[in-house]
């Protein structure tokens, strides 16, 4: 494409966008809304998502080490936990350290529920992560198996449960974004289409004229790219502000107790304004290149 070529195309598209402005604002506001919902459900499933790692992480095996071994030979049984396939961490926690653990989790009731008791009464355990939570079932039979633990203690029940939360959720998020995305580009194309229609008669007169099919349609490539683009740029800024009045507005009612954390807008946001830029310049683009397939037949 020659330059002088290209500021003219640059111009007849910027052009076409003031002189039909009612549908080139209809146009810009159905990609906002399309990219502000699609972007919205997709900003809930991150945050559902990192939740639910964060349960898996927090979705133990407890392995208890047999009370005929002495400290040192407990706390050898680390190398072994290691070698188990799908662990990813081990913490050797002794029994001094797991009745404080006890004493911080019930709280105020420590003192009645645990009166008696001492270190001693309790067992050096391994606090186990593992890698692939759908294999913890398959770790928690092998670390039960390793000379020296005594017990193995693990909720199959809240993992399954994890697992198929994660799963349910993954699944009614792709399918709202694959019919989003069809009807955003069924509406956007029905809307550059309208655009488009007074201005057969034009572009009839130019390819009588003579002009190639490019020439004709490089204008609304023009035209449907600022649109797309202008439009990702104010679902983008649309999306942040959505974004934080939510997210503040959720934490100020769940009273900042911490049990919930969002991630903030920062640690997405550039990631993000790409994806709306090249999602609102492909569909303003291909807006403009389908509808005006049926006009360069005369």
């Amino acid at each position: 494409m020659k330059g002088h070529n290209f500021i003219y195309f640059l111009k007849e598209g910027i052009k076409g966008i003031f002189v039909h402005g009612f549908m080139s604002f209809a146009a810009v506001s159905v990609i906002v809304a399309c990219l502000l919902i699609t972007g919205s459900f997709a900003l809930v499933a991150l945050n559902v998502n990192v939740l639910i790692d964060e349960a898996k992480a927090s979705n133990e095996i407890l392995a208890f080490v047999d009370d005929s071994l002495s400290d040192t030979e407990a706390l050898a049984l680390t190398s072994k936990i290691y070698q188990v396939p799908n662990v990813l961490t081990a913490e050797f926690i002794t029994r001094d350290e797991a009745l404080e653990d006890y004493y911080a989790e019930l709280g105020e009731d420590a003192d009645e529920i645990l009166v008696g008791i001492t270190g001693e009464d309790l067992r050096h355990r391994y606090r186990v992560q593992v890698v692939d939570l759908e294999l913890a079932d398959e770790t928690a039979t092998a670390l039960e198996r390793l000379d020296g633990i005594g017990s193995v203690r693990y909720s199959q029940d809240l993992s399954d449960a994890t697992l198929s939360m994660q799963k349910a959720l993954n699944v009614i998020c792709y399918i709202l974004a694959a019919i989003l995305v069809l009807v955003s580009v069924f509406i956007i194309a029905n809307t550059v289409k309208l655009a488009t229609m007074d201005r057969r008669e034009e572009i009839a007169i130019m390819k009588m004229v003579g002009a190639t099919n490019a020439f004709i349609r490089w204008p609304f490539v023009v035209q449907g790219s600022l649109l797309g683009v202008t439009g990702g740029i104010i679902a983008y800024f649309a999306q942040w502000g959505v974004y934080s009045y939510l997210t503040r507005a959720l934490a100020d009612y769940i009273g900042g107790s911490g049990f919930i954390e969002f991630l903030g807008f920062g640690e997405f946001a550039f990631p993000l304004l790409i994806v709306f830029l090249a999602a609102g310049l492909l569909v303003g683009v291909l807006g403009g290149i389908l509808t005006i397939r049926k006009f360069m037949k005369v």
